[in-house]
């Protein structure tokens, strides 16, 4: 998703239980991890945030290939940030090879 519809901060509240007002603004790729029971076995879950700003695209796209899933996020209070989506869903299935 795009710049500031919080992706970081949705990272932070899944893996670390913490939510932050005042977080910047990531550059190029970040990861955190979880481990979650799934059927009485734990799993550790990778999670990667990439950064939602045009100027990084070129590297953030080159994270797609290896994932086995993607969660596209946007702002509920700013229209464009869904409308984009849609550049978001192509930029995925072109560089995930699906």
């Amino acid at each position: 998703g795009d710049s500031g519809v919080g992706k970081s901060n949705l990272l932070s509240r899944f893996t670390r239980n913490e939510f932050s007002l005042e977080s910047c603004s990531t550059i190029g790729v970040e990861f955190s991890t979880k481990e979650v029971q799934v059927d009485g076995k734990t799993i550790k879950v990778q999670v990667w945030d990439t950064a939602g700003q045009e100027r990084f695209m070129a590297i953030t796209k080159h994270y797609y290939r290896t994932a086995l899933g993607t969660l596209l996020v946007f702002d509920l209070l700013n229209a464009s940030t869904f409308q984009n989506l849609d550049q978001w869903y192509s930029e995925v299935r072109a560089n995930a090879g699906i």
